[in-house]
């Protein structure tokens, strides 16, 4: 395989204080071997894009990594359980952790925000896919669990998702949330396009959700890939899109 340097992944790493040990970042669209509408780094592998070229795309993303352990692949299903081992089937689960050096964390997303975590003293890692239904099914609260030291002495990354001002939610998804925690109604303003709809933060129920579990360190969340080309956007690009990376390992 070619590993030309317009071929390698953009890369974005958190702007966090996370200790030497981490190692941290999430791909763009901007450079790589994908073609079309999966435009230029597409390693999701169930999107209708060229099986060649997501190879392409997963071989240089381990590439980054500088050494050969695995990146340990979800099969994501919008849940909350978490993946603490790497196996060679593929887990049904939409969170990771690692311990050790055994296997890098990685989760595909697209709209959906993608949520790295870290220990103080970097230790231990993981990173969550959440998008609404994560976030209400409880995949933050399941990841923290999973890392298993004290909120407090972990730090949290909120990297690219779809903004308030681009997603549009009908009312069931407004009462998953303020149903069980009225506290989040601050986080849906009415839709000015539908009635009866709101734009949904995601960001912000993130940071509820992380808050409520006594997380005080939480950085990130400035981002929309719905408005950024530099993302793909399921939203923006009618469902026919590539698949941003999440990656977090201990070095």
């Amino acid at each position: 395989m070619s590993d030309a340097p317009h071929l390698q992944p953009t890369l974005i790493e958190p702007d966090w204080p996370a200790p030497a040990s981490v190692g941290a970042f999430i791909t763009t669209r901007e450079s790589g071997p994908s073609q079309g509408d999966f435009a230029c780094f597409n390693p999701g592998d169930k999107v209708g894009d060229n099986p060649n070229h997501v190879a392409l795309c997963r071989h240089l993303l381990a590439d980054e990594l500088h050494d050969d352990r695995p990146l340990l692949w979800l099969n994501q299903v919008h849940g909350a359980r978490v993946q603490a081992s790497h196996t060679d089937a593929l887990p049904e689960a939409d969170a990771s952790v690692a311990f050790d050096r055994g296997h890098a964390c990685v989760v595909l997303t697209a709209d959906c925000l993608p949520v790295f975590f870290c220990d103080r003293q970097g230790t231990r890692v993981g990173v969550a896919h959440a998008g609404w239904r994560g976030l209400a099914g409880g995949v933050l609260e399941a990841l923290v669990a999973a890392l298993g030291v004290s909120p407090e002495d972990l730090m949290a990354w909120l990297g690219p998702a779809i903004s308030n001002a681009q997603f549009e939610v009908g009312p069931e998804v407004q009462q998953a949330f303020v149903g069980v925690h009225p506290e989040t109604e601050t986080a849906f303003d009415p839709s000015p396009y539908r009635l009866g709809h709101y734009m949904a933060d995601l960001y912000k129920l993130a940071r509820l959700r992380l808050e409520r579990l006594g997380l005080s360190h939480i950085s990130g969340g400035h981002f929309c890939t719905a408005c950024e080309s530099r993302f793909y956007s399921h939203r923006r690009d009618d469902g026919r899109t590539g698949r941003m990376a999440s990656v977090i390992w201990l070095r």
